[in-house]
Order: structure tokens, then sequence, then C-alpha cells
């Protein structure tokens, strides 16, 4: 059903009988770790990379725990690849764009 996230790894991390909580972890997710890496352009304008890095890594557990282990790697590289980041982050953009509309689709299919 989903491309980029795993039903089973969030439910996995979560708790299937735990709706509220899933949602509340997803919506986290959204606001903290996808906002930040949506904003990793700006840091790369401003050459700060130590802030790229750092948020890449922060990210990598919640791509992880939503199953998305596709973009988990790409963050890994782009830790590790600071050179590559312009061709990386067209990536990780359009990667994102899907794992939020497909997180937001599966906040709608708990209620």
């Amino acid at each position: 059903m989903y491309q980029s996230i795993s039903e089973q790894s969030i439910y996995q991390f979560f708790g299937e009988d735990e709706p509220e909580m899933i949602k509340e972890m997803i919506e986290i997710i959204l606001e903290t770790n996808i906002k930040d890496l949506t904003e990793l352009d700006k840091f790369y304008n401003l050459n700060d990379f130590p802030t790229i890095k750092k948020r890449c890594h922060k990210a990598k557990p919640s791509m992880s725990y939503i199953g998305a282990q596709k973009t988990r790697k790409l963050l890994e590289e782009m830790e590790n690849n600071p050179n590559d980041f312009l061709v990386l982050n067209v990536n990780l953009q359009t990667q994102l764009s899907a794992i939020e509309k497909e997180l937001n689709e599966f906040l709608e299919s708990l209620n």
C-alpha cells in the first residue's frame, strides 16, 4: 500500500494497540524531523554543514521507526558526503514529500 513507509514498522515501534500514541509520535516526526530536513537548503546556502550533519543524524532513528529505510540510508550518505549535498538533497526532498503524504494518509486511516 505504501511506497516509502511501512505500517508494520510503525506498529512494531509504537505498538499496534496504542493508536493515540502512534498519532502523537507520527505528528512529532512530521513537525520536527520532516520539517528540519526540508530546511536543509537554507543551511547549505550558509555553508553550515555541521547543522546539516546534525539534522540528518537526528532524523535517522525516526526514519527507521516509520520504515523509511531508503531515506535513512540517504541521510547517512548525506552525513558522510557533504560534497554531494546538492544531488543527494534533491533525492531527499522527493522522498520527504512522499513520506509526508503517506504519513498523513496513515494518520487518517487511524481515525
